[in-house]
């Protein structure tokens, strides 16, 4: 279904595109350069084109199961107290403040506001096409340098805050493959009635991949002992991926960094001058109120399909 949807997703916004296209061929034909309202319109349309053209292009980057599906994204505070806790706020909504411009939906698991200003910590879950390949790229530490509304000498401050996605996991869906079980059939032992130690009833099941072995003799009913042997195995298979995935996630935990200097992805200057720096692709934007306001597409697009990410998918 996840699939599907990206499909449409795609054939979607070619179909728009190729609509667009056909707009702007038009009015370049009726374009007049004295109308400065058909300049202004005719631009506008340009920079829709470029915009849905990104978003095709990063679609094509987009080859891992885990980008097709849904998003559970923190923030955190680093040290610094109110300040940090109040930039973490900030981060908050320029985070939801893109997803609602990305046309994905969100979803409120965790906020915790600070007593005197910001947030200690918030979940959100974001959900949509593509929603955890469009996120992924605010993975990291993030740093405010700013003249701090919290200090009475109106010093500048720098301060940090931490952003982690993760792909929204679904229930486990174990499947068994036929040719992966080795079954053999016994006779029971112990008290159990005639029947139970007689016939060959007791079922043991070898699941080969993993060489578990589930062996059932209760029930008198070879038939009942294998659905029971099946549902237990199925059940050791459950917990075995589900504890593989825990590991993967005590991994990328580990793998975070200290919410602290020298490890930042981004900055975001306040105080000299105004600007956002991504330090991963050096993309540069000095619009930092629109940033500030969700519109950090250019940092997503240029994270994307830079030249280490093309060549890690490829």
């Amino acid at each position: 279904m996840r699939r599907i949807a990206a499909l449409n997703d795609m054939l979607a916004r070619v179909d728009r595109l190729a609509v667009e296209i056909k707009d702007t061929t038009e009015m370049v034909e009726l374009f007049d350069e004295s109308d400065e309202s058909a300049r202004k319109e005719l631009t506008g349309q340009v920079e829709a084109m470029g915009r849905e053209l990104e978003a095709l292009v990063e679609r094509a980057m987009f080859r891992s199961q885990e980008d097709s599906r849904g998003a559970i994204v923190s923030v955190h505070p680093g040290a610094g107290g109110t300040e940090s806790c109040d930039w973490a706020e900030m981060l908050y909504r320029m985070l939801t403040r893109y997803i609602e411009l990305q046309d994905l939906k969100y979803e409120v698991l965790d906020l915790q506001p600070n007593d005197e200003a910001g947030i200690k910590g918030a979940t959100l879950e974001v959900s949509g096409t593509y929603a955890y390949g469009l996120m992924k790229s605010e993975i990291g530490v993030h740093r405010l340098v700013r003249v701090s509304p919290f200090d009475a000498n109106k010093r500048r401050h720098t301060s940090f805050a931490a952003v982690s996605v993760y792909p929204e996991v679904e229930d486990i869906e174990v499947e068994i493959n036929p040719s992966d079980l080795k079954f053999d059939t016994f006779r029971a032992g112990g008290h159990g009635g005639q029947n139970v130690n007689k016939v060959s009833s007791a079922v043991r099941i070898t699941h080969i991949p993993t060489n578990i072995v589930v062996v059932c003799q209760n029930e008198r009913s070879q038939f009942q002992n294998k659905t029971n042997a099946l549902k237990i195995l199925r059940s050791r298979l459950y917990d075995l991926r589900k504890r593989e995935q825990d590991e993967k996630r005590e991994q990328l935990e580990a793998s975070k960094t200290e919410i602290a200097w020298g490890h930042q992805i981004r900055s975001y200057v306040f105080f000299p001058y105004q600007q956002v720096k991504d330090h991963r692709t050096e993309y540069t934007s000095h619009d930092l109120a629109g940033v500030m306001d969700g519109h950090i597409e250019g940092f997503v697009h240029a994270y994307l399909t830079r030249p280490e990410t093309s060549q890690s998918k490829s």
